[in-house]
Protein backbone atom coordinates (compact mmCIF):
# COMPACT_ATOMS: atom_id res chain seq x y z
CA UNK A 1 0.00 0.00 0.00
CA UNK A 2 1.63 3.24 -1.00
CA UNK A 3 1.59 5.65 2.29
CA UNK A 4 0.67 8.36 0.72
CA UNK A 5 -2.68 6.75 0.49
CA UNK A 6 -2.49 6.01 4.19
CA UNK A 7 -1.55 9.50 5.08
CA UNK A 8 -4.62 11.08 3.04
CA UNK A 9 -7.04 8.89 4.77
CA UNK A 10 -4.88 8.70 8.21
CA UNK A 11 -8.46 8.67 9.74
CA UNK A 12 -9.74 5.69 8.62
CA UNK A 13 -6.83 3.84 8.75
CA UNK A 14 -6.49 5.14 12.64
CA UNK A 15 -8.06 2.00 14.12
CA UNK A 16 -5.72 -0.28 12.35
CA UNK A 17 -2.80 1.73 13.74
CA UNK A 18 -4.36 1.59 16.81
CA UNK A 19 -4.64 -2.50 16.60
CA UNK A 20 -0.72 -2.42 16.28
CA UNK A 21 -0.13 0.07 18.88
CA UNK A 22 -2.31 -0.38 21.34
CA UNK A 23 0.00 1.63 23.44
CA UNK A 24 -0.24 4.74 21.74
CA UNK A 25 -2.96 7.04 22.77
CA UNK A 26 -5.55 9.06 20.72
CA UNK A 27 -3.49 12.36 21.18
CA UNK A 28 -0.81 10.51 20.02
CA UNK A 29 -2.25 9.70 16.21
CA UNK A 30 -3.83 12.95 16.54
CA UNK A 31 -0.11 14.20 16.38
CA UNK A 32 0.55 11.81 13.79
CA UNK A 33 -1.51 12.51 11.13
CA UNK A 34 -0.37 10.05 8.86
CA UNK A 35 3.22 11.46 8.68
CA UNK A 36 5.29 8.27 9.01
CA UNK A 37 8.21 9.79 10.47
CA UNK A 38 6.14 11.13 13.73
CA UNK A 39 5.01 7.64 13.99
CA UNK A 40 8.10 6.01 14.00
CA UNK A 41 9.01 8.74 16.89
CA UNK A 42 5.70 8.06 19.15
CA UNK A 43 6.05 3.89 18.30
CA UNK A 44 10.05 4.40 19.85
CA UNK A 45 9.00 6.94 22.69
CA UNK A 46 6.09 4.13 23.58
CA UNK A 47 7.65 0.90 23.47
CA UNK A 48 11.51 2.23 24.02
CA UNK A 49 12.84 0.45 20.86
CA UNK A 50 15.25 1.78 17.91
CA UNK A 51 14.24 4.09 15.05
CA UNK A 52 15.23 1.30 12.95
CA UNK A 53 12.39 -1.35 14.73
CA UNK A 54 9.79 0.88 14.47
CA UNK A 55 11.00 1.68 11.11
CA UNK A 56 10.43 -2.26 10.36
CA UNK A 57 7.27 -2.18 12.59
CA UNK A 58 5.77 0.71 10.24
CA UNK A 59 6.69 -1.15 6.94
CA UNK A 60 5.14 -4.59 8.02
CA UNK A 61 2.34 -2.58 9.10
CA UNK A 62 1.99 -0.59 5.62
CA UNK A 63 2.77 -4.35 4.15
CA UNK A 64 -0.59 -5.75 5.63
CA UNK A 65 -2.42 -2.56 4.41
CA UNK A 66 -5.49 -3.22 1.89
CA UNK A 67 -8.28 -1.49 0.20
CA UNK A 68 -10.68 -3.06 2.81
CA UNK A 69 -9.13 -0.33 5.90
CA UNK A 70 -10.50 2.34 4.02
CA UNK A 71 -13.82 3.07 4.25
CA UNK A 72 -16.44 4.78 1.15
Amino acid sequence: MNWDRIEGNWKQVTGKAKEQWGKLTDDDFNVVAGRRDQLAGKIQERYGVAKDDAEKQIAEWQRKATDSWFTK
